[in-house]
């Protein structure tokens, strides 16, 4: 890796998840922020949806001081901003942009992506016009800032997220050539459907054909506007090593790995950290004492699995078996196992609320002591339709119990009411046995808040753990667990093996595991992994440079 790399005047990124909490571009992007914005200052700019027009965006502040000049003359060209910052650590200017003006153009500009790229849009359904109209309003952003601020010296950096955003790096490589473009994929639109589909994935890669995948599973026009981005674009990068194998062979074009990291200031330190932690297991022991009617013991492990609502690509399917697996074993210690993933929440359960508001409460169970919120969809729901096929009941003599928490954790669901990181660090250890995931934000935010995590060598996360020399045991911190197409009786084996070493484990190990957590977390600090984004941006000058001198 180069160390004295040049850097852009100006660095643009634009992404669906800018100051829109939906996923784990939201963490990459947030994260990150603070150290590119220590780097570029003011120079920096996120766009992103202005999806809460009139309402207040609780990760937004407005100031139509930011960017004044331009802005009025954005306003004249008939682009509707808003401005201001992010409401996170750096604090970076932003310019969220309202899209839906651009629905009327839609067919004349898929008409023209034909016409550049080939991209088709014909078969397109479902998020993709949402997607190209924002990438192409922001795309018209970036033009308008490009023409009222830069000079022919300035060196201007765009970097896309996602397949969301790719119609917008095509429009401005074809009107504005002088950018410098960068088009990250952070998962394949091809391997998600694969995986998603119950397709092996890892087994068959080599000889899986991206084009005839897309047909095969009706993503042509998601797969198509991908693919062109990722070849039209000056660098190309993806998250972990994993995933680029992945884009090799879907997208055929080789990227630059450019794996995510995470900001230390993110956990609380000293006597905050300690008061946290015993308030989160503080909180959740009483959760599952009003809902399971009796104190549980003291020691009582907690454990979690957490993440978007992917029941097979996340592991949330293998990570349930592995709680039966553990009810056959002889426990030392009562086990209480969370699954903190927000699913079609109706509501905070009110027997439960009336509960948690009592000091002193009747001691009997709540009927579904399962479940801390109603659902829209509780018969089809996933996790709770494995809850009762394997008889997961709650009584208070079980050595396993499991609770699901299906509300995102925002500080305002209702029973918690504590933010994810918040609960994270009242936790024992975590699960995340992924069977897809291009990186795995969750794993490292565990380690980063000291909590042990079990994951898999499917995880870009994992693999890196694995290359930095951790992995073959939970005393490490971290255990990564082989995971192939064909395995998942032995994952589910292993991971309650794994549960079983902690229950075992002494004070003093689970400390040592606990520091060794933290340790690994440091090397993962945007400080280090910053240097991969910033090749990403010399690549692209250097390409650009060399695309319009031909």
């Amino acid at each position: 890796m180069k160390v004295d790399l040049k850097r852009p005047d100006y660095l643009i990124e634009i992404s669906w998840e800018v100051c829109n909490l939906v996923g784990g571009i939201y963490t990459v992007l947030s994260t990150k922020a603070k150290t590119l914005h220590t780097i570029y200052g003011d120079h920096l700019v996120f766009i992103g949806p202005d999806i809460w027009k009139g309402k207040e965006n609780p990760y937004f502040t407005e100031s139509e001081d930011i960017l004044q000049m331009w802005h009025k003359k954005a306003k004249e060209e008939g682009l509707q901003v808003r401005t201001g910052r992010w409401n996170i650590p750096g604090k970076p200017i932003v310019i969220l942009v309202d899209f839906e003006q651009y629905y009327v153009q839609r067919d004349a500009l898929y008409a023209k992506m034909w016409d550049w790229y080939g991209v088709d849009s014909l078969h397109a359904y479902g998020d993709y016009d949402e997607a190209s109209m924002f990438a192409y309003a922001s795309a018209l952003v970036t033009e308008s800032l490009y023409r009222f601020f830069a000079t022919k010296d300035n060196e201007i950096v765009v970097q896309f997220n996602e397949w969301t955003t790719s119609m917008g790096l095509l429009y401005l490589q074809k009107v504005l050539p002088e950018l410098s473009t960068v088009f990250t994929t952070h998962a394949t639109c091809i391997g998600r459907s694969i995986a998603g589909n119950n397709k092996p994935l890892y087994d068959y890669l080599s000889g899986y054909n991206g084009d005839q995948m897309a047909q095969e599973l009706n993503m042509v026009s998601k797969h198509s506007v991908e693919k062109h981005a990722a070849h039209a674009a000056d660098s190309f990068t993806t998250v972990s090593e994993i995933t680029a194998r992945e884009c090799s062979q879907l997208l055929e074009r080789n990227p630059l790995v450019t794996p995510n990291g995470f900001e230390p200031n993110f956990v609380p330190q000293g006597d905050k950290y300690h008061q946290k932690r015993i308030q989160a297991r503080a909180l959740l022991m009483t959760v599952a004492e009003r809902l399971i009617g009796y104190t549980p013991s003291p020691d009582a492990l907690l454990i979690a699995t957490a993440g978007r609502y992917e029941y097979r690509n996340k592991g949330i399917d293998v990570y349930l078996d592995s709680l039966n697996e553990l009810r056959q074993k002889n426990l030392s210690r009562e086990i209480i196992a969370f699954v903190l993933v927000p699913g079609w929440v109706e509501s905070p359960r009110y027997d439960l609320y009336n509960q948690m508001q009592k000091a002193v409460y009747t001691a009997h169970p709540l009927p579904d002591p399962l479940i801390t919120h109603t659902l829209h969809n509780y018969h089809e729901d996933a996790v709770m339709n494995r809850l009762n096929e394997l008889h997961f009941k709650n009584n208070p003599g079980d050595s396993v119990k499991v609770i699901f928490i299906p509300s995102y954790l925002t500080g305002k669901d209702g029973i918690l009411n504590l933010t994810y990181y918040n609960i994270l660090i009242g936790l024992d250890a975590t699960v995340f046995p992924s069977y897809y995931e291009p990186w795995g934000y969750t794993p490292l935010e565990s380690v980063a808040f000291g909590v042990p995590t079990i994951t898999t060598d499917l995880s870009g996360f994992g693999k890196w753990c694995e290359s930095e020399g951790y992995g073959a045991h939970i005393e490490d911190g971290v255990r990564v667990i082989g995971r192939t197409d064909s395995n998942y009786d032995t994952v589910s084996q292993e991971i309650a093996e794994t549960i079983v070493d902690l229950v075992t484990m002494s004070k003093e190990t689970m400390r040592k595991a606990e520091h060794s957590a933290e340790k690994l977390s440091r090397k993962a600090q945007w400080s280090h992994f910053i240097a991969h984004y910033e090749q990403a941006y010399e690549d692209a000058i250097a390409a650009k440079n060399k695309r319009i001198s031909k």
